[in-house]
């Protein structure tokens, strides 16, 4: 978006200077994420209407047929996401007093479609933690998610001092920033040594190869000049594993199974990092295992 020009009261502001502008309240390491998506959206927003354009003049008709065409077509979770960012940018830049009228007033959210088939079986996700052919980076990254049921990112982060071996945790900070605690198994306390190898500092999950770009001192380990395994690049070895699954079908499997076996809703929302019920609600659903399984148990025919 390029660099910040101070604008002072009374100033209009361009599409290209108001987003960067905005951009930069985004600068703290928990918004990290959050200021890559949306500066790829403000960044579409200039190239489509113009980065020399002054938010002044961005009416809502005009941005929302830009805004359909742009995203009409994508999931409306990428709808949605797109959307948060226009409006979130939209607020500020009325804040500053650039705008008079909201540039996302006729555009909505998008119900997202109920996906009832992404927890993974319980048999399916052993083989994967079990098999032999798979590198020890990937076993215990995968035991470590599906253990935990945290997030990849937040699992990706986790640098050697995070960790309490000794205990079985570590610290997280969740998304929104919050700092918590993961708790993991046997499997993950097994592999952890293995993985490590005596190294007391540094990223946990680490590339094979030398970094090749200059990095953060933080996502690099000194002692090797590895860098911190990306999530694109996890991911794609999970996809090329499973056949196609994702990182986040472990947590969401590890979800699933733990409410089949009677967690209680305070116990998932613990591990699992939620901060409300209905977000919880569409990971804990049973599975249609589980529910061939009370079905059976159930069946009258059966008594008889």
């Amino acid at each position: 978006m390029g660099t910040v020009r101070q604008i002072t009261p009374g100033e209009t502001a361009t599409i290209a200077e108001a987003s960067a502008a905005y951009l930069a309240t985004l600068a703290g390491a928990e918004s990290a994420g959050t200021r890559r998506v949306y500066s790829g959206v403000l960044r579409a927003l200039a190239e489509g209407l113009g980065q020399h354009t002054e938010v002044a003049e961005l009416k809502p008709q005009p941005v929302a047929a830009w805004f359909t065409s742009r995203w009409g077509q994508r999931s409306p979770a990428r709808w949605n996401t797109a959307l948060d960012a226009l409006r979130s940018a939209s607020r500020y830049w009325s804040d500053q007093g650039w705008t008079r009228e909201d540039p996302a007033r006729l555009l909505r959210r998008r119900r997202k479609a109920p996906d009832r088939s992404r927890a993974l079986s319980r048999a399916d996700v052993e083989r994967l933690l079990t098999r032999e052919d798979i590198p020890i980076r990937e076993k215990t990254l995968w035991r470590l998610l599906y253990e935990t049921a945290a997030r990849s990112a937040e699992v990706l982060r986790l640098d050697v001092d995070d960790l309490d071996v000794a205990n079985r945790r570590a610290k997280v900070r969740r998304k929104g920033g919050a700092i918590d605690v993961i708790v993991w198994q046997t499997g993950t306390a097994r592999l952890l040594p293995r993985l490590l190898k005596g190294r007391k500092s540094g990223p946990v999950f680490l590339t094979d190869r030398r970094a090749r770009v200059e990095l953060p001192p933080c996502d690099v380990d000194q002692a090797s000049g590895r860098a911190r395994l990306s999530y694109r690049q996890a991911e794609d070895l999970f996809k090329a594993a499973s056949g196609g699954a994702t990182l986040h079908q472990l947590r969401h499997s590890a979800l699933t199974h733990d409410a089949e076996a009677g967690a209680s809703t305070p116990m998932l929302m613990a591990k699992s990092g939620h901060t409300s019920v209905a977000s919880l609600a569409r990971y804990a659903r049973p599975s249609a295992e589980a529910l061939a399984r009370w079905q059976e148990r159930n069946d009258p025919a059966r008594r008889r």
